[in-house]
């Protein structure tokens, strides 16, 4: 039997970096020492370049650390030197030696890892007696210069399928871990968002850990490090409240959706937009005509004490810079610290390959809590081909079903953890468990400038007043908006989109308010498939 199955703890494994650009002057086992100290429950020993006798050397220095704290030692690659330094295993890649062999060289009792970036690599691992895994490359990485492939959070998930599924056939836990560009920023992040659901067996498969070497190694005190990573990887983000509360039903009940609308007038919530100047005069007399707090900032800095007052972030993505994406990045990361809502407009997202380019720079470097956006932009997130490429940023004529859009904003709701808004004549809106047609909305909002962008920031308001269940939030926000612009078009006064806008401003007031009749305008114009 592996001594893999006597570990019990894999929340975070450290992989040394010896060069200098990491470790400096520093001595290695020195740093080892002190992360042990700091809560490392296990350590790989990963050198390229140093000769063999030097390898055998340091690595039996590391081993008596690592003994004494009782912490596994694994050594990358060569499976001589952890015969050598009797190391208790060895962490393979998919170039090195075979899995078989290195088990007849190492005994029944070694530990054996796998790297594996894609879900056949995991079952070729896992049915050759692995003993556990470390998935990724996650994020890009300047320690790893073979990096073939980046899979970020949905490839960690999907891999984690395949785990589970060969975990239920053989009885067995298999550990796995995630590998590459993680660290205290986003760890929690990875953590929740690579989670796999069974629906049939209503069961999670989750990592076990997180694999790190710059977030240690090249850290000023490596054991305050190592428990900083060691207290994150065990709580869990502070945007995971933001999931529904657990319902039997699949629908939610029209009596519902005025309960939103009035805490969107009782909060009268602060809603900050990154967008671009087109568009800000347009949302910010939205976000006032609903009753909402608005700011137009596109400045990162700002956002960590626009967070703290408790509202939802907007990031448009109508300006795609590199100095704007930086911008972009500084505050969805600050939103996401202190666990308030943000919704992604990607606009543009298949019109050109730097927006595309934008796309996943974004979606990599945090959470997202609603990613709203026409076909086009959804199917882009989600990652299917386009056969031709969006115009601008309107959506093409649409060739899909019903059947299929839904299938889209479900597939990628779940993929992300969060809830997906697919806009257009007919809407769709899923948070990976329940998926709803909504039916409303009037022509003249295709007509005018920034009207999707707007109903990114009266959704994004509704967010930011019920946490509880956001998928529910936002069908309140998609309601009041389109219901509004029906109201207007239909008034006498209105005779095309120049007159609309005024309209659109006075019905948005009237329907976000609790009138006599409470809101009379409601009507269900949702269904669920």
């Amino acid at each position: 039997m592996s001594w893999a199955l006597a570990v019990k703890d894999w929340s975070v494994y450290l992989v040394t970096d010896s060069t200098a650009a990491i470790l400096g002057k520093r001595d290695l086992v020195d740093v080892v020492r002190s992360a042990v100290q700091g809560g490392v429950a296990i350590v790989q020993y990963r050198d390229k370049k140093s000769d063999t006798c030097d390898l055998i050397h340091t690595a039996r220095a590391l081993h008596k650390v690592t003994a004494e704290y009782d912490v596994p030692l694994i050594i990358n690659d060569r499976v001589d030197v952890a015969i050598a330094t009797e190391a208790d295993g060895v962490h393979l890649g998919q170039t090195d030696m075979d899995i078989g062999t290195a088990r007849s060289m190492l005994g029944p009792t070694a530990i054996i890892g796998a790297t594996v970036s894609s879900q056949q690599e995991a079952l070729t691992a896992i049915l050759d007696g692995a003993d556990y895994l470390g998935i990724g490359t996650v994020f890009s990485t300047p320690t790893k210069e073979d990096t073939e492939s980046i899979i970020s959070t949905s490839g960690v998930r999907e891999i984690l399928k395949v785990v589970y599924d060969q975990e239920r056939k053989q009885e067995k836990h298999i550990p796995c871990v995630a590998i590459g560009g993680l660290n205290a920023s986003n760890i929690q992040r990875v953590h929740f968002q690579s989670q796999f659901k069974s629906k049939e067996a209503n069961s999670w498969k989750a990592l076990d850990g997180v694999a790190v070497v710059s977030a240690i190694m090249a850290a000023e005190n490596p054991k305050a490090a190592a428990r900083e990573l060691q207290t994150l990887i065990k709580q869990p983000p502070p945007f995971a409240n933001q999931g529904r509360t657990s319902t039997k039903s699949a629908d939610v009940s029209i009596e519902t959706i005025p309960q939103v609308l009035d805490e969107l007038s009782r909060q009268s919530p602060l809603c900050h937009n990154m967008t671009n100047l087109v568009v800000q005069n347009l949302a910010a007399s939205v976000a006032a005509a609903i009753g909402v707090s608005p700011i137009m900032s596109n400045y990162g800095a700002e956002a960590e004490d626009l967070a703290a007052h408790g509202g939802a972030l907007v990031i448009n993505m109508g300006t795609v810079t590199p100095d704007i994406l930086v911008e972009y990045t500084q505050a969805f990361k600050a939103y996401n610290a202190a666990g308030q809502p943000v919704l992604f407009d990607p606009v543009g997202a298949g019109a050109t390959s730097r927006r595309k380019d934008a796309v996943k720079t974004l979606m990599a470097a945090g959470y997202f809590s609603l990613i709203k956006g026409n076909e086009d932009e959804i199917r882009t997130v989600l990652g299917t081909r386009h056969r031709v490429a969006q115009k601008g940023v309107d959506s093409r004529p649409s060739t899909t079903t019903k059947e299929e859009k839904a299938s889209m904003v479900r597939q990628l709701a779940e993929r992300e953890r969060n809830v997906v808004l697919m806009t257009g004549a007919i809407d769709f809106l899923s948070d990976g468990d329940r998926t709803y047609e909504i039916s409303s909305g009037h022509r003249y909002l295709g007509m005018i400038t920034g009207s999707g962008c707007t109903l990114g920031t009266t959704v994004a308001a509704c967010l930011a007043v019920w946490r509880q269940d956001p998928l529910l939030a936002a069908l309140a926000g998609v309601l009041l908006f389109e219901i509004a612009a029906e109201r207007a078009a239909a008034r006498d006064d209105v005779k095309g989109p120049g007159t609309f806008v005024p309209a659109f401003l006075d019905e948005l007031k009237n329907c976000s308010r609790r009138g006599e009749n409470g809101y009379g305008w409601l009507e269900k114009r949702w269904k669920v498939v």
